[in-house]
């Protein structure tokens, strides 16, 4: 079956429009009046026919653009639906346009959001990341450096106080990992207050820091969490107590915290975590590679292929292209594969993802080093030697001519 041309994603709308594409899984002969429903359901949300103002027809109701169909590989075939919308129904505000993208058929299990080109109103819209990739690097000190990747671990496990956080931060710092974030689960928890760790953590990564190297640095990327008062208050304590990152789960704390708050108020690079991403089916290069880019993530955290999560080898080439490809004036921003990864696989994800990528190491630093301080130190700097060894051969290896991993 050829591409079928239902509508031209069309001149005749006045005003700036943009395409999204989702996937249907339909028979051929329903897809087109199934086409149509959902545009409708994702403009008007109503009958076509009930509409009786033109102005409402013609410049708000999505139009269907085309229909394609596809036969996924190991997968049930479908179609390919690109709707055209018209730009000023996003209200040029995040949680709107995730609400036109994928609102009230977020709710039907038939349909999955694959992709979405943001138009320039958009673009100038919406703040992107502040700092974004070579922002990472400045704000370590590494700017003029020869590239490498950069080395990540996390705290854990949940349950520790704050001062056996700081400890475990202070060897993870004297290792020179060059990021230590709170895992995710890591909140506000009465074990573990938010002001009570964050200054301990960051106490103990100053002075490890220090002692390693006088004028080298370590960020720390607590969790923030909670709603709109609490997460203003951890971010005060953030500049009083001179933390130099923070991390955040867009799809809980939600995209329009991210852009409003954090974005504006952090002033230090945020990392996104992919926590309840998973709940909704938009295609993972698209809301961790494209949208939490286009909201004010510097970094992006998604689960490697071969870890403890089921996301194929296309899928991470996806998210870390979507993550560092030209979008405008919008800078790239890291890729953060994670999930279970090894020292043992440093060099694989390098070949992989290039030397313009965060390699985020955490159970396997502890599990592997045993529990006490002196292991888990010679265990997290074998990562890393591991990274900058890796960099290194890289280099060595590839033509001057050679593109970076996509």
């Amino acid at each position: 079956m050829t591409k079928t041309i239902v509508s031209p994603a069309s001149s005749i709308l006045p005003g700036e429009r943009f395409c999204a594409t989702y996937r249907l899984r339909v028979d051929a002969a329903s897809v087109q009046a199934r086409a149509r429903a959902l545009a409708l359901e994702q403009s008007i949300e109503m009958p076509l026919e009930a509409v009786t103002q033109p102005w409402v027809r013609d410049r708000v109701v999505a139009r269907v653009a085309s229909i394609e169909p596809v036969q996924p590989a190991g997968g049930a075939s479908g179609f390919d639906v690109t709707l055209s919308f018209a730009t000023r129904t996003t209200g040029l505000e995040a949680g709107q346009l995730l609400n036109m993208l994928f609102g009230n058929c977020s709710l039907q299990p038939d349909v999955e959001l694959l992709d979405f080109e943001p138009p320039g109103e958009l673009l100038e819209a919406l703040p992107g990341p502040r700092f974004g990739l070579d922002g990472w690097r400045r704000a370590l000190g590494l700017d003029g450096a020869p590239a490498r990747a950069l080395t990540c671990t996390a705290l854990k496990p949940q349950g520790l106080s704050p001062q056996q956080l700081g400890e475990l931060a202070g060897t993870f710092a004297l290792a020179g990992i060059d990021v230590i974030k709170d895992d995710h689960g890591i909140a506000d928890q009465d074990y573990a207050r938010f002001g009570q760790r964050v200054a301990a953590v960051q106490r103990a990564i100053e002075r490890a820091a220090a002692q390693r190297d006088p004028g080298g640095r370590v960020l720390y990327a607590p969790t923030l969490s909670g709603g709109p008062r609490r997460l203003a208050d951890q971010l005060r304590i953030v500049h009083e107590e001179g933390v130099g990152a923070v991390l955040m789960c867009p799809m809980i704390s939600g995209v329009p915290t991210l852009v409003e708050l954090v974005r504006s108020e952090a002033a230090v690079p945020i990392l996104a975590h992919p926590a309840f991403a998973g709940n909704v089916r938009i295609a993972p290069a698209l809301l961790l590679g494209r949208l939490f880019r286009l909201f004010g993530a510097d970094a992006t955290i998604f689960p490697n292929f071969g870890g403890r999560f089921s996301y194929d080898r296309d899928t991470c080439r996806a998210i870390a292209r979507r993550a560092r490809e030209p979008l405008g004036s919008v800078p790239a921003i890291l890729p953060v594969p994670a999930g279970g990864m090894s020292i043992e696989r440093v060099d694989e994800m390098i070949q992989e993802f290039g030397t313009d990528v965060m390699l985020l190491i955490g159970g396997n630093l502890l599990a592997a080093a045993g529990t006490t301080g002196d292991s888990v130190l010679a265990r997290a700097t074998a990562f890393v030697e591991r990274v900058r060894r890796a960099a290194t051969s890289l280099h060595s290896d590839r033509p001057a001519c050679a593109a970076p991993a996509p």
